[in-house]
Formats: C-alpha cells, sequence, structure tokens
C-alpha cells in the first residue's frame, strides 16, 4: 500500500517511460493514481510539475513531484521496500545501471535514429542497434531476466520497450533489428517479460502504438518536404 500519502502518476500507457513505473508499482503492490496526459497537448499539470524537460512519467507523492523514469524506478526502490528492484550489493547496482543507461542511451537512440532516418543513414542506425541487441544478448547469457533467474528486476523495467514497443518502431520503420534466430536470449527473455502480469496489465494496445508511430513518421514526412 502506498500509505497515507497520496501517489499520482502522470503519464500515459502509450509511452514506454510511464509503464516503468507502472509495472514497478504494480510488481510491488503500492496504490496509485494514473493521471492521464496527452502527449500532444500537455496539460499545465505536467508543465508545472516538470518544467525542465515538460515530459512523462512525473511521479507525485506527498505532493512533491519526481521526474525522469529511471530516477523514479530508483525513488520507488528506496521508498517502498517490499519486492526490491535493484540488487543491495553496490557493485551489483552499479552494473545494473550501467546497462540500463546503455539501453537507453545506446540501443534506443541508434532505434530511433533506424525510426527516423532512410537510405544509408538507416542502414548505419540499424548496424548500430544489432550490434547493441548482440551486447544484451551477451549479458543475458541465458538467464531468464537480467537480474538472474527468479524476478524481473531494474534492467528487466527499463529493458521493456524492447520487449513491446520495438517491434512497432520497426514495423511503421520499415527496418528489422530484433531477430528471434540471431538473439535466441533476448527472444525468450521477451516472451518472458511480456507475460508477467504486472506487465502484461499495463500494456497499450497494437493498435494505439501503430497509430502512435505512425503519426510520427507522417510528421517526420511533412518536416521534410
Amino acid at each position: 500500500m502506498a500509505g497515507a500519502e497520496e501517489l499520482k502518476v502522470l503519464g500515459t500507457r502509450q509511452s514506454m517511460f510511464t509503464v516503468r513505473v507502472l509495472c514497478a508499482l504494480d510488481l510491488k503492490g503500492v496504490d496509485y493514481e494514473l493521471v492521464q496526459e496527452d502527449l500532444v497537448n500537455k496539460s499545465s499539470l505536467l508543465l508545472s510539475l516538470n518544467p525542465v524537460h515538460k515530459k512523462v512519467p512525473v511521479l507525485v507523492h506527498g505532493g512533491k513531484p519526481i521526474a525522469e523514469s529511471k530516477i523514479i524506478l530508483e525513488y520507488i526502490d528506496e521508498t517502498w521496500k517490499q519486492r526490491p528492484l535493484l540488487p543491495e550489493d553496490p557493485l551489483e547496482r552499479a552494473h545494473a545501471r550501467f546497462w540500463a543507461a546503455f539501453i537507453d542511451d545506446k540501443l534506443m537512440e541508434a532505434a530511433r535514429k533506424a525510426f527516423m532516418t532512410t537510405g544509408e543513414d538507416q542502414a548505419k542506425a540499424i548496424e548500430s542497434t544489432m550490434e547493441a541487441l548482440e551486447l544484451l544478448e551477451q549479458e543475458l547469457g541465458g538467464k531468464k531476466y537480467f537480474g538472474g533467474d527468479e524476478e524481473i528486476g531494474y534492467v528487466d523495467m527499463v529493458a521493456g520497450w524492447i520487449a513491446y514497443w520495438l517491434q512497432f518502431v520497426e514495423e511503421v520503420g520499415g527496418f528489422k533489428a530484433m531477430d528471434a534466430a540471431k538473439y535466441p536470449c533476448l527472444d525468450a527473455w521477451i516472451q518472458n517479460f511480456v507475460h508477467i502480469p504486472s506487465v502484461a496489465q499495463n500494456l497499450p494496445s497494437p493498435d494505439d502504438l501503430r497509430d502512435i508511430f505512425c503519426a510520427m513518421r507522417m510528421a517526420m514526412a511533412t518536416q521534410t518536404k
């Protein structure tokens, strides 16, 4: 339970970053209110609570806002101790933070470029995406989850977009990077991850994601004309 202090999440299930937070709260059994945000027409509440980045998600706990999904995940883990996301050992915690940063800074950026570009630029971005996937394949090394074989943790939460959102990025972007035959450990992880109840109940519909990514591609096409 969240306790006496009110807990809200400003965001939307179409946002991979918001879903990280919702999954973590549900996994820990923490009660919260999801305040739905329009990613195009952002509310004055969102802009006031996250004036720096003006993005979702924002966690509001006892009236105090916390922004940026990985920071929110760590806050959740430190505030509600049940069902830890990060390991206790400092070296293992640093290791988890390293891979979480790699997933967002290296892999996500490469996939974003592959989605937004064409021709030679896209080919280079696809290659970078596949190189990053190969490194994650090696990091998994046959484990069920990134933190081990027992339960999902911090890195799994951060990597969740690979398990669900990436397929729609590829479909709409007209490229293919995730190959089940080439990355069998990642493919097995995906199948395990998306069927976890706290994850499955927060995933948006395929049609919603297709619509969002198609709108993004159309906007990009308009800008380049």
